[in-house]
């Protein structure tokens, strides 16, 4: 019976125990490498999500009203095969939030030198494709530059050419079998990734036999057959898929350029991936700001109505009525005014642009509110009605406590399906703003960005297409990947499509 105890209490202490090594490492890492930590305002904001999610599904395994339909999401094998696409995009943009300075060498007059340029995790993960940069347009592993240059020759001869690049395919001579490297080397990437999910396999089937008193045998028949609850099978061969394709990507990375260059010679592929932290912050940090308004504004004026209601219905008609776009234009070209007449309040490019990221989300937030509220203010009325709120005021309970205790968990399944819904729209809405130029900061790396450049690219002659297509992928899949686990959530949340 102890035995049992002690091992419930690893499982429950096990992810802050994970959580508290991580902080400790990187502060040992600070410390060590004599590093500066960077706090910027979306980083704050990502781990005040992060805390707020871990404290949600703690609260939701002891209440029935959301432990069941967590449930059955996760015994949806859609669901949960989407939930690792998510978690890998998640993990990136979680890597790409610690930020830092380096050292720079030597000492000023105000102590330590650091670099100006603001570094994250990522940055270090990806340093060479961060730092081998080529002369201009590049396409997907290509050994030579796109477009020709004029050549003079000794003799005085002019000859139009190919020049070689500087670092993509750099290791192999010029007349040496290029396909042959590639292949081989995405043969590599496929064993590094099986290496790696077997190895992260190996120790999830450690924890399970632990955990279920059974045997290796048991475990594996169990999973392959899929016989418990949870799709442990499709959830395997989803994250061996996306570890190969890691795998891959990374072993090409090493000596060329994955998804080409840019006009300026930067890799495409490093561009890409940093641009999911901007998607994923536009989509979560957004809803930060957007569920105060509409959770409280709903519930005030469906539950007390009068003139309460005829205000706040007034008020969230007349934001309706403002095309969002024109808002968002002229509350960001506010912001730019601001930041040209205050150079000294941001020290780094990195906090200007982060800044003009986090009013983004604040904008959309203020602009997105209003379709939520209304759902909210529907909900409430119709609770009004029902024999538990009667009972609750022939009792006396006071307006607040009936509001917080009995209307607002009976509508956070609206909010919940909204949420998840409207995720992936914001990240397109990033995407169309970028591209009208009123969306994120033009050094901040963003799919929007990346298309807004694209449109200039693909009208010229030879056409460059793998930024685009680069950009479409990444930014399909997360979408792909949100709607359908948000289809899932809606069906699990929805008191209407619950199963009888």
């Amino acid at each position: 019976m102890s035995a049992s105890i002690t091992k419930q209490r690893l499982r429950q202490w096990l992810l802050p125990v994970i959580a508290l090594a991580s902080v400790c490492a990187y502060i040992a890492a600070v410390w060590m490498y004599d590093l500066k930590t960077v706090w910027l305002w979306t980083d704050l904001l990502v781990y005040v999500l992060i805390v707020s999610m871990a404290a949600f599904f703690s609260v939701a395994k002891r209440r029935a009203h959301l432990r069941e339909p967590l449930q059955r999401i996760v015994e949806n094998r859609t669901a949960m095969v989407c939930l690792v696409v998510l978690a890998g995009f998640m993990t990136i943009g979680v890597l790409d939030s610690v930020h830092f300075r380096l050292p720079s060498g030597g000492a000023g007059d105000h102590g330590k030198r650091y670099a100006p340029e603001v570094t994250s995790i990522l940055d270090l993960l990806m340093a060479q494709q961060r730092v081998q940069m080529e002369k201009t347009y590049a396409s997907p592993l290509s050994l030579w530059q796109y477009e020709k240059v004029t050549v003079e020759y000794p003799d005085g001869r002019h000859e139009r050419v190919y020049p070689r690049l500087q670092f993509g395919g750099a290791h192999i001579a010029p007349g040496a079998a290029h396909r042959q490297d590639i292949l081989r080397r995405v043969a590599s990437g496929v064993g590094a990734g099986l290496m790696m999910g077997g190895l992260i396999a190996l120790l999830a089937l450690g924890y399970a036999m632990s955990r279920h008193a059974a045997s290796a045998r048991e475990v594996v028949s169990g999973v392959m057959r899929a016989t418990g609850a949870i799709p442990w099978r499709a959830m395997w061969l989803t994250l061996f898929l996306l570890l190969i394709a890691l795998g891959v990507v990374w072993a090409l990375a090493g000596e060329y350029h994955v998804f080409g260059t840019d006009k300026v010679g930067k890799d495409v592929l490093y561009k890409s991936v940093k641009s999911i932290r901007t998607g994923l912050i536009i989509g979560t940090l957004t809803t930060l700001v957007m569920l105060p308004f509409a959770v409280f504004l709903g519930i005030l004026a469906g539950y007390l109505r009068g003139w309460v209601d005829d205000v706040i219905q007034y008020l969230y008609t007349t934001l309706s009525s403002i095309p969002g776009v024109l808002l968002i234009a002229a509350a960001v070209l506010m912001l730019q005014a601001y930041i040209h007449t205050h150079p000294d309040l941001f020290p780094t490019e990195a906090e200007r642009a982060d800044l003009r990221l986090l009013f983004l989300c604040i904008i959309l937030g203020i602009t997105s509110w209003t379709g939520l509220c209304r759902l909210i203010r529907g909900e409430t009325m119709k609770l009004c009605e029902a024999d538990f709120l009667l009972a609750a005021r022939a009792f006396g309970q006071h307006p607040v406590g009936i509001m917080l205790r009995h209307i607002l968990p009976n509508v956070m399944h609206i909010v919940l399906i909204s949420v998840v819904l409207d995720f992936s729209g914001l990240v397109l809405a990033e995407a169309v703003l970028s591209y009208v130029g009123v969306g994120v900061d033009p050094a901040t790396n963003s799919w929007g960005n990346m298309i807004n450049a694209a449109r200039l690219e693909m009208a010229r002659e030879p056409m460059v297409w793998w930024p685009l297509l680069s950009a479409f992928i990444f930014m399909f899949v997360l979408v792909l990947a949100a709607n359908l686990f948000a289809d899932v959530v809606r069906d699990a949340f929805d008191p209407r499509l619950k199963r009888r």
